[in-house]
Protein backbone atom coordinates (compact mmCIF):
# COMPACT_ATOMS: atom_id res chain seq x y z
CA UNK A 1 0.00 0.00 0.00
CA UNK A 2 2.99 2.33 0.33
CA UNK A 3 4.90 4.42 -2.16
CA UNK A 4 6.49 2.61 -5.09
CA UNK A 5 10.09 3.19 -6.14
CA UNK A 6 10.50 5.50 -9.12
CA UNK A 7 7.61 7.82 -8.31
CA UNK A 8 8.28 11.52 -8.97
CA UNK A 9 8.82 13.93 -6.11
CA UNK A 10 5.31 15.28 -6.67
CA UNK A 11 2.27 13.17 -7.46
CA UNK A 12 -1.23 14.65 -7.33
CA UNK A 13 -4.67 13.38 -8.23
CA UNK A 14 -8.25 14.25 -9.15
CA UNK A 15 -10.69 11.82 -7.56
CA UNK A 16 -14.32 12.46 -8.54
CA UNK A 17 -17.25 10.31 -7.48
CA UNK A 18 -19.14 9.28 -10.65
CA UNK A 19 -22.57 10.27 -9.37
CA UNK A 20 -23.29 12.49 -12.37
CA UNK A 21 -21.66 14.66 -15.07
CA UNK A 22 -18.87 17.10 -14.25
CA UNK A 23 -20.03 20.52 -13.05
CA UNK A 24 -18.14 23.77 -12.46
CA UNK A 25 -17.12 22.80 -8.91
CA UNK A 26 -15.53 19.61 -10.24
CA UNK A 27 -13.71 21.63 -12.90
CA UNK A 28 -12.21 23.88 -10.21
CA UNK A 29 -10.81 20.86 -8.33
CA UNK A 30 -9.51 19.21 -11.50
CA UNK A 31 -7.90 22.37 -12.83
CA UNK A 32 -6.16 23.41 -9.60
CA UNK A 33 -4.87 19.92 -8.84
CA UNK A 34 -3.61 19.43 -12.41
CA UNK A 35 -1.92 22.83 -12.66
CA UNK A 36 -0.18 22.38 -9.31
CA UNK A 37 1.15 19.00 -10.45
CA UNK A 38 2.39 20.37 -13.78
CA UNK A 39 4.06 23.42 -12.23
CA UNK A 40 5.81 21.12 -9.75
CA UNK A 41 7.02 18.86 -12.60
CA UNK A 42 5.00 16.02 -11.16
CA UNK A 43 2.40 13.50 -12.24
CA UNK A 44 -1.37 13.96 -12.15
CA UNK A 45 -3.57 10.90 -11.76
CA UNK A 46 -7.32 10.38 -12.11
CA UNK A 47 -9.20 8.06 -9.75
CA UNK A 48 -12.89 7.18 -9.80
CA UNK A 49 -14.07 7.11 -6.20
CA UNK A 50 -16.91 4.68 -6.80
CA UNK A 51 -16.51 2.65 -3.60
CA UNK A 52 -20.11 3.60 -2.74
CA UNK A 53 -21.48 2.19 -5.96
CA UNK A 54 -25.04 2.59 -4.69
CA UNK A 55 -24.68 6.36 -5.34
CA UNK A 56 -22.95 6.07 -8.71
CA UNK A 57 -24.75 6.82 -11.96
CA UNK A 58 -24.33 4.48 -14.90
CA UNK A 59 -22.06 6.04 -17.52
CA UNK A 60 -21.03 8.97 -15.31
CA UNK A 61 -17.41 7.83 -15.22
CA UNK A 62 -17.18 7.98 -19.02
CA UNK A 63 -18.91 11.37 -19.02
CA UNK A 64 -16.33 12.73 -16.58
CA UNK A 65 -13.38 11.39 -18.57
CA UNK A 66 -14.83 12.75 -21.81
CA UNK A 67 -15.30 16.15 -20.17
CA UNK A 68 -11.69 16.18 -18.97
CA UNK A 69 -10.45 15.42 -22.48
CA UNK A 70 -12.72 18.09 -24.00
CA UNK A 71 -11.27 20.66 -21.59
CA UNK A 72 -7.69 19.76 -22.48
CA UNK A 73 -6.73 17.68 -19.46
CA UNK A 74 -4.19 14.88 -19.85
CA UNK A 75 -3.61 12.48 -16.96
CA UNK A 76 -0.77 10.11 -16.25
CA UNK A 77 -1.25 6.36 -16.20
CA UNK A 78 -4.49 4.39 -16.05
CA UNK A 79 -7.63 5.54 -14.27
CA UNK A 80 -7.93 3.75 -10.93
CA UNK A 81 -11.41 2.54 -9.93
CA UNK A 82 -12.20 1.83 -6.30
CA UNK A 83 -14.66 -0.93 -7.17
CA UNK A 84 -11.61 -2.99 -8.22
CA UNK A 85 -9.79 -2.39 -4.92
CA UNK A 86 -11.80 -4.24 -2.26
CA UNK A 87 -8.98 -6.70 -1.56
CA UNK A 88 -6.68 -3.80 -0.64
CA UNK A 89 -9.28 -2.27 1.68
CA UNK A 90 -9.87 -5.64 3.35
CA UNK A 91 -6.13 -6.08 3.86
CA UNK A 92 -5.96 -2.68 5.58
CA UNK A 93 -8.93 -3.53 7.81
CA UNK A 94 -7.31 -6.87 8.71
CA UNK A 95 -4.12 -5.01 9.62
CA UNK A 96 -6.08 -2.73 11.95
CA UNK A 97 -7.88 -5.71 13.47
CA UNK A 98 -4.52 -7.35 14.20
CA UNK A 99 -3.42 -4.14 15.96
CA UNK A 100 -6.61 -4.10 18.04
CA UNK A 101 -7.59 -0.55 17.06
CA UNK A 102 -10.95 -1.37 15.43
CA UNK A 103 -14.09 -2.86 16.90
CA UNK A 104 -17.41 -4.31 15.69
CA UNK A 105 -20.53 -2.21 16.22
CA UNK A 106 -24.29 -2.85 16.19
CA UNK A 107 -25.49 0.76 16.31
CA UNK A 108 -27.89 2.03 13.66
CA UNK A 109 -28.24 5.63 12.52
CA UNK A 110 -31.63 5.77 14.22
CA UNK A 111 -30.07 4.69 17.51
CA UNK A 112 -27.46 7.45 17.17
CA UNK A 113 -29.94 10.15 16.15
CA UNK A 114 -29.90 11.72 19.62
CA UNK A 115 -26.10 11.88 19.75
CA UNK A 116 -24.16 15.15 19.62
CA UNK A 117 -23.57 16.51 16.11
CA UNK A 118 -20.13 15.90 14.63
CA UNK A 119 -18.21 18.52 12.63
CA UNK A 120 -19.25 17.01 9.29
CA UNK A 121 -22.95 17.19 10.07
CA UNK A 122 -23.29 13.54 11.13
CA UNK A 123 -23.72 12.18 14.63
CA UNK A 124 -20.72 11.90 16.94
CA UNK A 125 -20.34 8.28 17.95
CA UNK A 126 -20.75 7.97 21.76
CA UNK A 127 -18.66 4.79 22.13
CA UNK A 128 -21.58 2.40 22.72
CA UNK A 129 -19.86 -0.74 21.40
CA UNK A 130 -16.25 0.23 22.02
CA UNK A 131 -15.85 -2.23 24.92
CA UNK A 132 -17.98 -5.05 23.55
CA UNK A 133 -21.24 -5.81 21.78
CA UNK A 134 -24.54 -5.87 23.67
CA UNK A 135 -25.56 -9.42 24.56
CA UNK A 136 -27.41 -11.24 21.82
CA UNK A 137 -26.57 -8.75 19.06
CA UNK A 138 -24.42 -9.38 16.00
CA UNK A 139 -21.96 -6.90 14.51
CA UNK A 140 -23.28 -4.72 11.67
CA UNK A 141 -20.18 -2.67 10.90
CA UNK A 142 -16.61 -1.90 12.01
CA UNK A 143 -15.28 1.32 13.54
CA UNK A 144 -11.81 2.72 14.18
CA UNK A 145 -11.25 3.62 17.83
CA UNK A 146 -9.89 7.17 18.04
CA UNK A 147 -7.73 8.68 20.77
CA UNK A 148 -8.34 11.82 22.81
CA UNK A 149 -5.68 13.95 21.14
CA UNK A 150 -5.44 16.80 18.66
CA UNK A 151 -4.73 15.85 15.05
CA UNK A 152 -3.28 18.82 13.19
CA UNK A 153 -2.05 19.75 9.73
CA UNK A 154 -0.97 22.91 7.94
CA UNK A 155 -3.15 23.32 4.88
CA UNK A 156 -1.48 25.24 2.04
CA UNK A 157 -4.63 27.34 1.47
CA UNK A 158 -6.78 27.23 4.61
CA UNK A 159 -3.95 27.36 7.15
CA UNK A 160 -3.65 25.46 10.42
CA UNK A 161 -6.28 22.81 11.06
CA UNK A 162 -6.60 20.95 14.36
CA UNK A 163 -9.29 18.52 15.43
CA UNK A 164 -9.84 16.31 18.45
CA UNK A 165 -11.44 13.24 16.93
CA UNK A 166 -12.78 11.87 20.22
CA UNK A 167 -14.54 15.16 20.95
CA UNK A 168 -15.51 16.25 17.43
CA UNK A 169 -16.22 13.02 15.52
CA UNK A 170 -16.00 9.89 17.65
CA UNK A 171 -14.98 6.41 16.51
CA UNK A 172 -15.68 6.38 12.77
CA UNK A 173 -16.86 3.69 10.37
CA UNK A 174 -14.46 1.75 8.14
CA UNK A 175 -16.78 -1.07 6.99
CA UNK A 176 -20.44 -0.16 6.61
CA UNK A 177 -23.50 -2.19 7.53
CA UNK A 178 -24.26 -2.75 3.83
CA UNK A 179 -20.88 -4.43 3.37
CA UNK A 180 -19.26 -1.51 1.54
CA UNK A 181 -15.95 -0.07 2.68
CA UNK A 182 -16.21 3.50 3.92
CA UNK A 183 -14.79 6.45 1.99
CA UNK A 184 -12.27 7.30 4.74
CA UNK A 185 -10.60 3.89 4.51
CA UNK A 186 -10.69 3.70 0.72
CA UNK A 187 -9.20 7.14 0.13
CA UNK A 188 -6.34 6.57 2.58
CA UNK A 189 -5.46 3.18 1.11
CA UNK A 190 -5.64 4.47 -2.47
CA UNK A 191 -3.63 7.65 -1.85
CA UNK A 192 -0.85 5.52 -0.39
CA UNK A 193 -1.15 2.84 -3.07
CA UNK A 194 -0.84 5.44 -5.83
CA UNK A 195 2.03 7.24 -4.13
CA UNK A 196 0.14 10.51 -3.82
CA UNK A 197 2.38 13.16 -2.26
CA UNK A 198 0.06 16.19 -2.47
CA UNK A 199 -3.72 16.48 -2.36
CA UNK A 200 -5.48 19.52 -3.83
CA UNK A 201 -9.24 19.21 -3.36
CA UNK A 202 -12.36 21.07 -2.24
CA UNK A 203 -12.85 22.54 1.23
CA UNK A 204 -15.94 20.36 1.69
CA UNK A 205 -13.46 17.59 2.57
CA UNK A 206 -11.43 19.67 5.01
CA UNK A 207 -13.19 18.22 8.07
CA UNK A 208 -12.31 14.70 6.88
CA UNK A 209 -8.58 15.39 6.75
CA UNK A 210 -7.78 14.75 10.46
CA UNK A 211 -9.57 11.39 10.26
CA UNK A 212 -7.51 10.46 7.23
CA UNK A 213 -4.27 11.57 8.87
CA UNK A 214 -5.12 9.50 11.97
CA UNK A 215 -5.91 6.47 9.83
CA UNK A 216 -2.65 6.92 7.90
CA UNK A 217 -0.78 6.83 11.20
CA UNK A 218 -2.62 3.71 12.34
CA UNK A 219 -1.68 1.95 9.08
CA UNK A 220 1.90 3.23 9.07
CA UNK A 221 1.36 5.19 5.84
CA UNK A 222 2.86 8.54 4.81
CA UNK A 223 0.77 11.70 5.12
CA UNK A 224 0.50 13.79 1.93
CA UNK A 225 0.55 17.58 1.91
CA UNK A 226 -2.95 19.11 1.72
CA UNK A 227 -4.43 22.17 0.01
CA UNK A 228 -8.20 22.70 0.25
CA UNK A 229 -9.75 24.92 -2.40
CA UNK A 230 -12.75 27.18 -1.76
CA UNK A 231 -15.97 25.25 -2.23
CA UNK A 232 -18.06 26.52 -5.16
CA UNK A 233 -21.67 27.15 -4.12
CA UNK A 234 -24.90 28.19 -5.80
CA UNK A 235 -27.03 31.24 -4.99
CA UNK A 236 -28.58 29.39 -2.04
CA UNK A 237 -25.11 28.73 -0.57
CA UNK A 238 -25.27 25.03 -1.41
CA UNK A 239 -22.27 23.10 -2.72
CA UNK A 240 -22.56 22.39 -6.44
CA UNK A 241 -23.50 18.71 -6.79
CA UNK A 242 -25.94 16.33 -8.39
CA UNK A 243 -28.19 16.75 -5.33
CA UNK A 244 -28.35 20.53 -5.81
CA UNK A 245 -28.93 20.10 -9.56
CA UNK A 246 -25.67 21.68 -10.63
CA UNK A 247 -25.52 22.36 -14.36
CA UNK A 248 -23.02 20.11 -16.20
CA UNK A 249 -20.13 21.91 -17.88
CA UNK A 250 -20.53 22.28 -21.65
CA UNK A 251 -18.07 20.08 -23.58
CA UNK A 252 -18.72 22.05 -26.74
CA UNK A 253 -17.67 25.39 -25.21
CA UNK A 254 -14.81 24.72 -22.78
CA UNK A 255 -13.04 28.09 -23.08
CA UNK A 256 -15.50 30.26 -21.08
CA UNK A 257 -15.58 27.77 -18.19
CA UNK A 258 -11.77 27.47 -18.15
CA UNK A 259 -11.34 31.25 -18.05
CA UNK A 260 -13.96 31.55 -15.32
CA UNK A 261 -12.26 28.79 -13.31
CA UNK A 262 -8.86 30.47 -13.56
CA UNK A 263 -10.45 33.77 -12.50
CA UNK A 264 -12.23 32.22 -9.51
CA UNK A 265 -8.94 30.60 -8.51
CA UNK A 266 -7.31 34.03 -8.30
CA UNK A 267 -5.03 33.66 -11.32
CA UNK A 268 -6.28 36.83 -13.12
CA UNK A 269 -6.16 35.66 -16.75
CA UNK A 270 -5.97 38.58 -19.24
CA UNK A 271 -9.15 39.48 -21.12
CA UNK A 272 -7.72 38.52 -24.51
CA UNK A 273 -7.12 34.95 -23.31
CA UNK A 274 -10.84 34.30 -23.80
CA UNK A 275 -10.22 34.37 -27.55
CA UNK A 276 -7.46 31.77 -27.39
CA UNK A 277 -7.47 28.04 -28.07
CA UNK A 278 -7.66 25.49 -25.28
CA UNK A 279 -3.99 24.62 -25.86
CA UNK A 280 -2.95 28.27 -25.51
CA UNK A 281 -5.00 28.66 -22.34
CA UNK A 282 -3.20 25.68 -20.82
CA UNK A 283 0.19 27.09 -21.80
CA UNK A 284 -0.69 30.42 -20.14
CA UNK A 285 -2.15 28.70 -17.06
CA UNK A 286 0.91 26.53 -16.45
CA UNK A 287 3.25 29.49 -16.92
CA UNK A 288 1.32 31.70 -14.48
CA UNK A 289 -0.18 29.27 -11.95
CA UNK A 290 0.43 30.17 -8.29
CA UNK A 291 -1.30 28.23 -5.53
CA UNK A 292 -0.60 31.16 -3.20
CA UNK A 293 -3.05 33.30 -5.21
CA UNK A 294 -6.02 31.00 -4.59
CA UNK A 295 -8.54 32.75 -2.30
CA UNK A 296 -8.50 31.56 1.31
CA UNK A 297 -12.28 31.59 1.68
CA UNK A 298 -14.08 28.34 2.41
CA UNK A 299 -16.85 29.18 -0.10
CA UNK A 300 -17.06 31.09 -3.39
CA UNK A 301 -20.13 31.80 -5.51
CA UNK A 302 -20.28 30.04 -8.87
CA UNK A 303 -19.78 32.65 -11.62
CA UNK A 304 -21.88 33.29 -14.70
CA UNK A 305 -19.19 32.28 -17.16
CA UNK A 306 -21.26 33.06 -20.25
CA UNK A 307 -19.68 36.54 -20.10
CA UNK A 308 -16.34 34.97 -21.07
CA UNK A 309 -17.81 33.68 -24.35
Amino acid sequence: MGFSPGHPAYRGRFAPSPTGPMHFGSLIAALASCLEARVRNGEWLVRMEDVDHSRCQSGADSQILNALEAFGFAWDGEVLRQTKRNAHYQAALDQLKAKGVVFPCVCTRKELSDSVMALDGGQRYPGTCRHGLPEGKAARLWRLAVTDESIACDDAIQGRLAQNLARDVGDFVLLRADGLFAYQLAVVVDDAGQGITDIVRGADLLASTPRQIYLQRCLGLPTPAYAHLPMVVNAAGEKLSKQTRATPIDHAQPVPALIAALTLLGQAPPADLAGSSIADIWVWAIQHWKLSQVPHQMRLMAPDYSRYS
